[in-house]
């Protein structure tokens, strides 16, 4: 089995094997899911097991709320009973109730973090790395007031470090109301992908987020299809980094009536579809790959859109490897949706830089740690106001208007030592595939503008599929 599916099997057992706790527990026991499926399951044993447990599986996809996200379309990927029978014993082996939530969630984040390691797969695209997350939910500092959103949540890492973040941030005087709130709506997310939302559901049901027998906070879509119907204070995303593939007949551009741009480019339909769903004074800290920062043709008239409609405060450059696709550069974007200023100028004043893979110039083998993002969290100095910020050899600022004179308007910075000239040099292209990658994405971009520009001067009447059709205007 891929490590997808190996997880996915832990998932469904583990569920089973909790419900059959809260059922059997002296004191308030509880029924999630109507029957002790766990009971059938371990007295059983080869060909029968295999049955009873395809049976559960079966049942349980039918079930409201959690239980049918998390066991919808779920199937028995273990032919073996051999192999089945000795996947049930290391589950029976835990005790998955009871308050132990950090140790339970612990155990299946562990499990989670090998699949990045499932490159056959590409799984590892749903898993951002949890030092990264903390780092940035340090920095933006969540409070119960907050409605936190991730649109492209994966296995759930930022809604869970999230909450883990207000457990240990909790203040006195909170009240019924608002505790209520943060139970019931405050975390929510979207995955297109309907296991990794069955993941991302069991791993917010093993931290205590949720309940098996409560609604559900992860919907299964794709997130970019409407418009928001719910606003967020605060969005945490990794949207996925891959480019949506043009079928027969299938249109080139994704396009929203409040989007800025027509664009094939997913990451940046994603920044456009995150300016929609943040309120007012809401703030985002999104990760992107680095060609959102250069590419030109939408990738220019987003970022200019974006720095006049939200203030983009920071910007961290990540070391190459920290995800699963090998050479893969990134960079995470943090900024506020601001009210229109009634002078005209863009809501940006100031980016700050912060180089961290200047700290780390050759590609990551090693996982990267907490003690790594260290400095970074400091030199962000959350809670305190951005003009108390210092530069250094790797953090420096650079005013919006010197921004925007940029080429393209190229948000593909690296900190000059000294910073004696507005900008630094460019970073050198040594890397082949780098450079590759970069003549790509600029043709990938002006075959866009032509694709929509010809959609735009087709004329009234024409059919799209019969080119010597005249028209009929």
């Amino acid at each position: 089995m891929s490590g997808l599916e190996y997880v996915e099997q832990l998932a469904s057992l583990i569920l089973i094997k909790l419900a059959h706790e809260q059922r059997q527990r002296p004191l308030n026991p509880v029924d999630l899911i109507g029957y002790d499926a766990w009971a059938d399951i371990s007295r059983s044993a080869g060909e029968d097991q295999r049955q009873h447990y395809e049976q559960a599986l079966l049942y349980l996809g039918r079930g409201p709320g959690n239980l049918g996200v998390l066991f919808r379309k779920a199937q028995n990927r273990i032919s073996d009973p051999a192999k089945l029978n000795r996947l049930i014993d290391m589950v029976d082996g835990y005790h998955w109730s009871g308050n132990e939530h950090g140790g339970r969630g612990a155990i299946y984040e562990a499990l989670l973090a090998r699949l990045t390691a499932d490159t056959k797969t590409g799984a590892g695209q749903y898993y951002t790395p949890r030092p990264l997350i903390e780092a940035i939910v340090q920095c933006v500092q969540p409070s119960v007031g907050d409605t936190i959103i991730d649109p492209a949540c994966g296995t759930g890492g930022f809604l869970i470090k999230s909450f883990e973040y207000l457990v240990e941030h909790f203040p006195p005087g909170v009240g019924p109301a608002e505790r209520a709130r943060l139970t019931a709506s405050a975390f929510s997310g979207t995955e297109l992908v309907e296991a990794t939302a069955r993941l991302a559901t069991m791993n917010m049901l093993l931290h205590g987020m949720t309940r098996p027998d409560g609604h559900s906070p992860i919907a299964v879509g794709d997130a970019l299809a409407q418009r928001p119907v719910q606003h967020a204070s605060l969005v945490l995303t990794t949207p996925p980094f891959g480019r949506r593939t043009m079928l027969t007949g299938e249109t080139y551009a994704d396009y929203r009536p409040d989007f800025w741009a027509a664009t094939g480019n997913r990451q940046l339909n994603f920044l456009q579809h995150i300016h929609s769903l943040l309120q007012i004074n809401g703030r985002a800290a999104v990760v992107v790959p680095d060609n959102v920062l250069f590419e030109g043709g939408a990738g220019e008239h987003v970022r200019r859109r974006l720095l006049d409609a939200c203030d983009v405060h920071t910007l961290l450059r990540l070391p190459t490897g920290v995800f699963y696709a090998p050479g893969l550069k990134t960079s995470v974007l943090f900024f506020d949706k601001r009210v229109p200023r009634v002078d005209g100028r863009p809501s940006t004043e100031r980016l700050w830089v912060y180089d961290l893979r200047a700290e780390h110039p050759a590609p990551t083998k090693a996982p990267l740690t907490a003690a790594d993002f260290a400095d970074f969290v400091s030199a962000y100095r959350p809670g305190r106001p951005r003009n108390e910020r210092t530069a250094s050899r790797v953090f420096r600022s650079f005013r919006v208007e010197d921004l925007l004179a940029r080429d393209r308007t190229n948000l593909d910075l690296v900190v000059a030592e000294p910073a004696n000239a507005p900008f630094a040099p460019a970073e050198p292209d040594t890397d082949l595939h780098h450079m590759a990658q970069r003549i790509a994405n600029e043709l990938r971009a002006a075959l866009e503008e032509l694709t929509i520009l010809t959609e735009a001067l087709r004329p009234y009447g024409v059919d799209a599929d019969r080119p010597d059709q005249g028209a009929t205007r």
